[in-house]
């Protein structure tokens, strides 16, 4: 989470800095960040409907293509399989 704040915070100092000099922003317009959004999308649209024509439920073709991971990115508060301490091990303490 800390990753996300840090990066808005960046934005927004950024932003305000644009605003200070007058200079407009060289970031896409909503439009163009749409268009990702659907191209990151249909990269699923097919690894999703071979699961389906295997006979995979809709829930489970989309965990099976991994799509959540790949379309959204480490979601906060989540974490690696690799990270995540095996059977009978206890966590480190937080500290």
């Amino acid at each position: 989470m800390k990753l996300y704040l840090a990066s808005l915070g960046a934005g927004l100092l950024v932003g305000i800095v644009y605003s200070l000099i007058n200079v407009r922003s060289p970031a896409p317009p909503v439009v163009a960040l749409l268009g990702l959004l659907g191209i990151l999308v249909g990269e699923q649209i097919l690894p999703v409907a071979r699961h389906l024509m295997n006979g995979d439920g809709l829930a489970r073709a989309v965990g099976l293509a991994d799509c959540k991971d790949h379309v959204l990115g480490q979601l906060p508060g989540r974490r690696d399989a690799a990270d995540a301490p095996a059977s009978g091990d206890t966590p480190p303490p937080k500290s």
